[in-house]
Parts: C-alpha cells; sequence; structure tokens
C-alpha cells in the first residue's frame, strides 16, 4: 500500500490507536516531502568528514608516532638534539589532545579559530583528523615498541636506513599488532562526527535537528540517525574483521 494514502486513512481516523499514531509519527520523521533524501544526504556527509579525518588521522599519526619512536630508541650518547625537539613538539601535541575533550577542541577550532569560515563541516573533519592523529601517533608508537629491537637491526645490517627500515621491515608488522585498536579508533572517529553538528557542521545529526524542528517530535528522527550510525559502523566492523581474516591466513603461508 502506499506510504501517503496509509498515512491519509489513519489521518481520517477521529481516535487512531498506538500503532497508527507510531506510523503517522514515522510518516512525517521519513517519508512527508521526501525528508528520506535529506537523512541520506547528511550520511554521505558523514562519509566524507570520516574519510577525510581519518586521512589526516594516519597521516598526522604515522609521522608523530615514527618521530617518538625513533627519539626512544636513540642510543645514549649519540642524542640528535633537533630530534628531540620535534619530540616534544610531538608530546605536547599528543598531550593536548588526549587531555582535552573532543567538543571542546571542535569549539575552539569552530568559533574561536575559524571563526570566519563559511565551511563548518571541514573545519570539524580537520578537527576530527587532529584528534584523531594522537591516539592514533599512541597506537602506532606502543606497536612499534613492542617489536623486538632485532628487526630494527637486522634491516640496518641490509643497509636498510632508518626510514626504509621502518616502511619495509617494522610497520608492516607492527600493522597486524595493532589493526584491531586501529579499527576501534576509527569506529570511535566514526561516531564522532555526530559532534561536529555543535558547530554547525551539516551531517546526519544537523539534518535530523531540522526535522525534529519541523515536526515536533524528536524519537523517530534521532532514532533513524542511530540506526544509520549503527549500519555504518556494522560495516566497518565486517570490513575490519576480513582483513584480520586475510592477514591471519597470509600468516600461515
Amino acid at each position: 500500500m502506499d506510504p501517503t494514502a496509509l498515512y491519509e486513512s489513519f489521518k481520517a481516523l477521529e481516535d487512531p490507536g498506538f500503532w497508527q499514531e507510531a506510523y503517522m509519527k514515522f510518516y512525517n520523521a521519513w517519508f512527508y516531502e521526501d525528508r528520506w533524501v535529506t537523512y541520506f544526504q547528511g550520511l554521505l556527509t558523514t562519509v566524507e568528514v570520516t574519510v577525510i579525518a581519518l586521512i589526516l588521522g594516519v597521516i598526522l599519526g604515522v609521522v608523530v608516532a615514527t618521530i617518538r619512536t625513533a627519539h626512544d630508541q636513540q642510543r645514549l650518547g649519540r642524542r640528535n638534539p633537533v630530534l628531540g625537539v620535534v619530540n616534544l613538539f610531538c608530546k605536547i601535541y599528543v598531550t593536548v589532545i588526549r587531555g582535552t575533550p573532543m567538543m571542546v577542541q571542535l569549539m575552539i577550532m569552530g568559533f574561536v579559530i575559524f571563526k570566519s569560515s563559511r565551511n563548518f563541516t571541514m573545519v570539524g573533519a580537520l578537527s576530527l583528523g587532529i584528534n584523531s592523529g594522537a591516539y592514533v601517533a599512541e597506537i602506532i608508537r606502543g606497536g612499534l615498541m613492542s617489536l623486538d629491537p632485532g628487526q630494527s637491526e637486522a634491516g640496518r645490517s641490509l643497509g636498510l636506513g632508518y626510514l626504509d627500515t621502518m616502511r619495509f621491515i617494522v610497520i608492516p608488522q607492527a600493522f597486524k599488532a595493532i589493526l584491531p585498536s586501529l579499527g576501534n579508533e576509527f569506529i570511535t572517529l566514526l561516531k564522532d562526527t555526530s559532534l561536529i553538528s555543535v558547530i554547525a557542521g551539516k551531517e546526519i545529526v544537523y539534518f535530523a535537528k531540522s526535522i525534529v524542528t519541523k515536526t515536533y517530535e524528536a524519537m523517530y528522527p534521532y532514532v533513524i540517525t542511530a540506526i544509520m550510525y549503527l549500519i555504518l559502523v556494522l560495516i566497518f566492523s565486517w570490513l575490519q574483521g576480513k582483513l584480520e581474516r586475510r592477514l591471519r591466513q597470509s600468516d600461515r603461508r
């Protein structure tokens, strides 16, 4: 039956029952004036913000983790002062980002640093990427430091420099160990995209709020939003599990 016709038939009732009233509220939140298009518009923005923040977070995380690991693995008496200064900045970055709430960081970026910006969605993506970079850096650094130092020494004995040793020997092995933690961080990043609505970032929650102001009914727009986030997380978790199984199979070979 056509959703609009069903809605009109329930609306004509003098005293609609619980299920009829529930359907009418759902209709107003999803079907009326093609509001489902609005949700998917927000969904696409959410995915876009997640991808941008993910790329930025991984780049920052790898750079910071490499610098901090290189500093920690220096031999006594052979300390590089330049590396020490850069490492200090990296430590400050990680400490500040991990020690302050994500929402406060977003508000500082949106209402102070980029207050004149017209694209708060990208400001939110930048903020999420910077925030994620600090956590990714600690995850990667933990994985790198957990490896046997003999791996690095073997690479250098083959004539590889530090960067090549990290690129071809250390990081591929560490990646398998830190994949579950990275997956959890990326899922958290995906869910944190909902916070950018506080600076007028236009993702799912932003559009859900706009629908609530039109329907005066908060339950269905927010439940629909929660279901969309849940589906995205389930898809990401499935992809992560598939990657982990493939890596385990490659180890057996």
